[in-house]
């Protein structure tokens, strides 16, 4: 079964399939259609969750193993398994099209891709993930699209506003759908339920555009460790998302196929949702450190 992102809500209103495939372009949608996933889990009584991330030191005999464990408290068990590449190899791709063909009772299995090109899309694996379970295309919309997205989720916080008003809105987040995301909250906060007018929007809303953003990619590229540093520092203060700002710096640690860094990313991931204790901002910057310098630091 195929979903997109604003159909998923209705879907959780019923049981869980055993199986759930997030992949796409946008990781807000990404993190926001796990989170529900996982939330739903929670209250149908998937008390044990197994996060298992795919490295290329990943035995995929684990997915197994954490499947087959059963859980402490006698209720079910969720696996969350996380493929950052989209690329499991060919013992991945033979282990999960075995994995389809048995699923184990009592387990839901949640599996999170990036972007899967048309190629991706074909390959035996990912077809049989599809075939099993409920697939979920995480993909930003167009920036036609854009405005009546932004629309819904004013709707959902009982504002709303004119055609012109969200184009400004549109506009000034470039696309970026987290920056979008903050300033919707943004005036949920400022404003009570109603009507609101373009001059209210036009006050609240600042250019989040992706530049600062872009400044950070290309610092870490050039392996600038002070730009990087200005950069965060920069970020910071301007209190960007920081799921965005990971997703930048986990996207080059992909790039380079650097195990580390993407560790480390992964214990950042961790404590932006509360899972985990730590400095986020010095977090940051400690990564920017170990994918600006050819010496390696400690895990």
């Amino acid at each position: 079964m195929q979903l997109r992102p604003e159909q998923l809500s209705a879907h959780l209103e019923k049981p869980l399939q055993p199986l759930y495939v997030l992949h796409g372009d946008d990781p807000l949608l990404t993190i926001e259609a796990g989170d529900a996933l996982r939330a739903v889990a929670r209250r149908q009584g998937y008390d044990e969750r197994n996060v298992l991330v795919v490295t290329p030191a990943f035995h995929w005999e684990e997915l197994f193993h954490a499947a087959g464990n059963l859980s402490l408290f006698g209720g079910r068990t969720l696996v969350d398994l996380r493929i950052p590449t989209g690329k499991p190899g060919r013992d991945g791709g033979e282990a999960l099209q075995r994995y389809c063909k048995a699923p184990p009772a009592d387990v839901l299995t949640l599996i999170t891709l990036p972007e899967m090109d048309w190629r991706a899309k074909k390959a035996t694996w990912f077809t049989a993930l599809v075939s099993a379970g409920v697939a979920l295309e995480c993909n930003a919309p167009s920036s036609a699209q854009l405005p009546q997205w932004l629309a819904r989720r004013l709707a959902a916080q009982q504002q709303s506003a004119p055609p012109e008003a969200l184009e400004f809105i549109a506009l000034h987040v470039e696309g970026n759908l987290l920056a979008a995301h903050q300033e919707i909250q943004k005036l949920g906060l400022l404003h009570p339920p109603g009507v609101l007018t373009l001059a209210q929007i036009s006050a609240a809303v600042l250019n989040v555009a992706r530049y600062d953003i872009d400044d950070l990619r290309n610092a870490l590229q050039a392996r600038d460790v002070a730009r990087c540093a200005r950069t965060l520092e920069g970020l910071r203060a301007e209190e960007a998302a920081p799921p965005l700002v990971l997703w930048a710096m986990a996207n080059e640690a992909r790039t380079r196929a650097m195990r580390p860094a993407l560790l480390h990313a992964a214990r950042i991931d961790r404590i932006i949702k509360g899972l985990a204790v730590g400095d986020l901002w010095d977090e940051f910057l400690q990564l920017a450190l170990r994918l600006t310098q050819s010496t390696k630091l400690p895990v």
